[in-house]
């Protein structure tokens, strides 16, 4: 079985991959540039290395910081073995 990546800007199918994976919307602790701005966009997932570096946000900001960076969501559905994948990459439009 192949994997196959997609890329999106739908804002539903990127937060049902997501919540299906367990993860959350995240930023980079450190990174807003003041004001509302989120900051460095992350997805934080159970177990992942990054849990002290990482705040969770909500949705809305996720999505704000998304749309106004001119951001797609390039994510892998399964692995090459067939089992679920968390593998995404945040891509320029």
């Amino acid at each position: 079985m192949a994997s196959e990546s997609h890329t999106t800007t739908d804002h539903d199918e990127i937060r049902r991959w997501v919540e299906k994976n367990d993860g959350r919307p995240a930023s980079v602790k450190g990174t807003e540039n003041g004001g509302d701005d989120a900051g460095i966009l992350r997805i934080d997932f159970p177990g992942g290395a990054g849990s002290d570096s990482l705040e969770q946000i909500s949705w809305d900001e996720w999505f704000e910081k998304f749309d106004d960076s001119g951001l797609a969501f390039l994510y892998q559905e399964h692995k090459a073995d067939g089992s679920d994948s968390t593998f995404f990459k945040l891509v320029n439009r």
